[in-house]
């Protein structure tokens, strides 16, 4: 199985704005593979952390003997996954949150804003709802903003944990201008029986 490297995490954290921070909660999770996948995705774009709440999924692991076999990277030895009581006073009850963390939901709320509208905060503790339900109004009352992602019906958790992710990731390359490929990051990422590259030729792609 492949480890998620050290040195792979290095490189992602140089692709982040500058101080960045982001913390992932999920409120209430019920399936391991979602949680494993959300993991991964962690792994994979550098969140500091990983928060939920509830018991489902705690209770879901006892007798899932492949609890984590969506996270094929093992992110889950790198990045902490803390189960925390609630998300209504998070910044409060956290002390390892940045005093600027703004707390983002994320779900299919009426008055949200579009994801490819959204700006995001250098710190960000971001909320997710439940596969079957939806963040409490509390928490959505006390958030900085609330943002939703415009597809036709709704996306699992994971799937929905990892579009946020990469829009944000994606904003942050644009405004850093940096368009070129970065040969490292593809090496250093990709699974080891990959060894195709780009025939410049071919390519239609102008990055100049």
């Amino acid at each position: 199985m492949t480890k998620l490297l050290l040195s792979t995490i290095v490189l992602g954290k140089s692709l982040q704005v500058e101080n960045s921070h982001v913390t992932i909660g999920l409120t209430n999770p019920k399936s391991p593979s979602n949680v494993g996948a959300v993991m991964r995705a962690a792994g994979c774009y550098s969140v500091e952390q990983v928060l939920y709440t509830g018991q489902r999924y705690a209770n879901a692991v006892k007798f899932n003997n492949s609890k984590h076999n969506t996270d094929t990277k093992n992110a889950r030895d790198k990045i902490p996954l803390q189960a925390i009581d609630d998300f209504e006073n998070v910044k409060a009850i956290l002390d390892n949150l940045p005093q600027a963390t703004k707390v983002i939901c994320v779900d299919l709320v009426e008055g949200a804003i579009p994801l490819p509208h959204f700006q995001h905060p250098d710190q960000a503790l971001y909320i997710f709802g439940p596969e079957d339900g939806t963040i409490s109004q509390k928490v959505i009352d006390n958030a900085d903003d609330v943002v939703y992602v415009p597809t036709v019906g709704c996306m699992n958790l994971a799937a929905s944990v990892n579009v946020l992710l990469y829009d944000r990731l994606a904003k942050a390359l644009i405004n850093k201008n940096q368009t070129e490929s970065d040969t490292t990051l593809i090496r250093k990422s990709r699974d080891t029986n990959n060894k195709v590259r780009v025939n410049k030729a071919n390519s239609t792609y102008d990055n100049g």
